[in-house]
C-alpha cells in the first residue's frame, strides 16, 4: 500500500494504521459501559434487532459459528445456545478490552464450555479454510478498515453451503432521516458523555454508520466477495439492516 494512502476515521481522513489504532481505542474507552450505552442509544432495540439476525441465522445443533466483533459476547451467547453441547463458538474481536470484559461476564453466567475467544483481525482471519458453518458479525464491519478484505476472509473460512450474517446501522428511509439525524449527533454525544464519560467516542459511532456503505452498496459488495443469493432485511425503517450471503 502507499505511504500516502488514507481511509476515513468517522468523518476525518486518517491513514489505514492510524484508523485501527483510533478504532482500538474507541473500544478501549467504552468497553466497561459498552452493554449499558447499547441499551440506553437503542432504547433497547439492539435485543431485537439482533434477536431477528439470530432467526435469519437459523444456526443448528452441533455446528460451527465464528461471531466477528464478538465483543462482549450477547451474540455468542445466543449462538452457543443454539449449537448446543456438540457445538461450538468461536467469539472473534481485534480489541483486548472488549474480549476480556465479555469473557469475565460468560464466565459469571457459566457460558465458557464450548465458547472460545481469540483476539484477531477479522481482515485476517486465523483459521482454516471450509471450517464455519455460519459467521456472523454485529455492529463491527464498520470499523473494518479494508471490509473488502473482511468479506474475502469470512468467505474463506466458511464451509461450502455456509452462511454470512452482517448486522448493522445502514441507511434509513427518508421519513426517519431528519430526526434521526438530530438524535444522532445532539443527543448520542451527549449520552456518551453522561454514561461512559465519553463523548467523542459516540460522535465517531454516528459519523462512522453514516460512511458506512448504504444497503445496495453492501450486497454489491458481498456479491463481489463471490457470495451468492445475497440480500438484506431492513428493520426499524432501514436504520440497521441484516445482510446475508452464502458460499456454494
Amino acid at each position: 500500500m502507499e505511504n500516502n494512502e488514507k481511509t476515513h476515521f468517522g468523518y476525518s481522513d486518517v491513514t489505514p494504521k492510524e484508523k485501527t489504532q483510533r478504532v482500538r481505542q474507541v473500544f478501549e474507552s467504552v468497553a466497561d459501559n459498552y452493554d449499558v450505552m447499547n441499551d440506553l442509544m437503542s432504547f433497547g432495540l439492539h435485543r431485537v434487532w439482533k434477536k431477528f439476525a439470530l432467526q435469519i441465522a437459523a444456526v443448528r445443533p452441533k455446528q460451527t459459528v465464528l461471531d466477528l466483533a464478538g465483543g462482549t459476547g450477547d451474540l455468542a451467547a445466543a449462538l452457543k445456545k443454539s449449537v448446543g453441547p456438540m457445538g461450538q463458538v468461536i467469539l472473534c474481536d481485534i480489541n483486548a478490552s472488549m474480549l476480556e470484559v465479555g469473557r469475565e461476564r460468560m464466565i459469571d453466567r457459566g457460558l465458557m464450555n464450548n465458547l472460545h475467544y481469540i483476539q484477531a483481525n477479522a481482515e485476517n482471519l486465523p483459521f482454516a479454510d471450509n471450517s464455519f458453518d455460519c459467521i456472523t458479525m454485529a455492529f463491527g464491519l464498520r470499523n473494518v478498515t479494508y471490509k473488502e478484505k473482511c468479506l474475502a476472509s469470512a468467505y474463506a473460512k466458511l464451509k461450502p453451503g455456509g452462511k454470512f450474517l452482517v448486522l448493522e446501522f445502514s441507511k434509513p428511509n427518508a421519513l426517519l432521516t431528519p430526526a434521526y439525524d438530530m438524535y444522532s449527533f445532539s443527543i448520542l454525544p451527549r449520552l456518551g458523555q453522561w454514561v461512559a464519560k465519553d463523548a467523542d467516542s459516540y460522535q465517531y459511532l454516528a459519523e462512522s454508520i453514516r460512511m458506512h456503505p448504504d444497503q445496495e452498496t453492501l450486497k454489491q459488495m458481498f456479491s463481489d466477495a463471490g457470495f451468492d443469493r445475497c440480500h438484506y432485511v431492513n428493520m426499524t425503517g432501514g436504520i440497521v439492516a441484516a445482510h446475508i450471503g452464502y458460499k456454494y
